[in-house]
């Protein structure tokens, strides 16, 4: 085939090669606008991807992270969404989505419900603690805004 192709053919063939390959590399590794400004939170016990930090949620929404084992009891541990007053006005429970009995970042899900409730208030993630000492409370939140949403 080579030999049936002109130099100007082969020039088009790469610059379109080119062009894809170009195209391929911003597209899979370049982040959307929308992905810039959807912040996970990090700490050092707590990874939360969903919802974003500063991101919007309807009053009944999943928080999607990563939690070490040893923020959980019976493979779970207590949400809440708390105003700017620090009323409790909405809660959930984060499940475990894997083996909770490690010092290990675990997976977890919690559907949380907000009652009667729009605007700015904080998700709180509360290191489950059954014995109720204070040496062993902990918890994390990250800012959402809550929509109203019938």
């Amino acid at each position: 085939y080579t030999g049936n192709m002109s130099r100007t053919a082969w020039i088009v063939l790469a610059t379109v090669s080119v062009s894809i390959f170009v195209s391929v590399i911003v597209l899979v590794f370049v982040p959307s606008p929308n992905d810039a400004t959807r912040k996970s939170f990090l700490s050092k016990n707590v990874k939360v991807f969903l919802p974003p930090v500063g991101g919007s949620v309807r009053n009944e929404f999943t928080a999607v992270g990563e939690a070490r084992g040893t923020w959980f009891f019976e493979a779970s541990f207590p949400v809440q969404v708390r105003d700017s007053t620090n009323n409790l006005i909405g809660r959930g429970i984060a499940q475990a989505g894997g083996e909770w009995m490690t010092a290990d970042f675990v997976p977890f899900t919690a559907q949380v419900t907000v009652e009667n409730y729009s605007g700015p208030a904080e998700l709180v993630f509360l290191k489950d603690n059954p014995s109720g000492l204070p040496e062993n409370s902990d918890s994390v939140s990250i800012p959402i805004e809550v929509l109203d949403v019938q």
